[in-house]
């Protein structure tokens, strides 16, 4: 019994070394109406292989980055980009019928939004940047409507991955505003 006891002390002591992993979520900068509208699917959505990974990354140098071990999403990063990308969509058009990809049909989407995301990070001068390509498809025929290139960068509130996130969601919105102009 006290051998448990010392290998219980033991763990939780090692355990307690361990630095607190902290997960972090994009969010949309409002909620999409509620119920029915224009039909809009947003994905699939491709990740720059350097930020196609579960944690955060800023860059340090012209050609450095680094990537936090503590610092986590709380999931799956084209997913999120995805689903906050659809809700930011959504509230731009005011509708309420937004999907991500994979959907069961395309029989209630009128548009198909792809994303290809290049760059999405922060850097040490204090700032969170972007870079993606975006195409947006008229279902049912697939035929483009508009494609582009989104690039921007927006300041960061404060020190630290809340604010370093808070502005990356910033920048999607900002994204989708850009395409939703579009698909006017």
């Amino acid at each position: 019994m006290n051998r448990l006891f010392i290998l219980f002390a033991a763990c939780l002591i090692a355990g307690c070394a361990q630095p607190d992993k902290k997960f972090y979520v994009l969010t949309a900068s409002g909620a999409a109406p509620s119920g029915g509208g224009i039909g809009i699917g947003v994905g699939p959505v491709t990740l720059a292989e350097y930020i196609d990974r579960p944690n955060l990354v800023i860059q340090q140098a012209a050609n450095q980055l680094a990537v936090s071990e503590d610092n986590r999403w709380a999931g799956d990063l084209a997913a999120s980009i995805a689903r906050v990308t659809a809700v930011n969509l959504g509230r731009d058009l005011n509708t309420g019928n937004v999907r991500t990809y994979p959907w069961q049909s395309d029989e209630e989407i009128r548009y198909q939004v792809t994303l290809d995301i290049r760059q999405l990070h922060s850097s040490e001068d204090g700032y969170a940047v972007i870079e993606a390509g975006w195409r947006a498809y008229a279902l049912p025929d697939r035929t483009l409507k508009a494609s582009s290139t989104f690039v921007d960068r927006e300041p960061l509130a404060a020190d630290g991955y809340t604010a370093m996130v808070a502005a990356q969601s910033r920048l999607l919105a900002r994204l989708a505003d850009k395409i939703a102009g579009s698909l006017r």
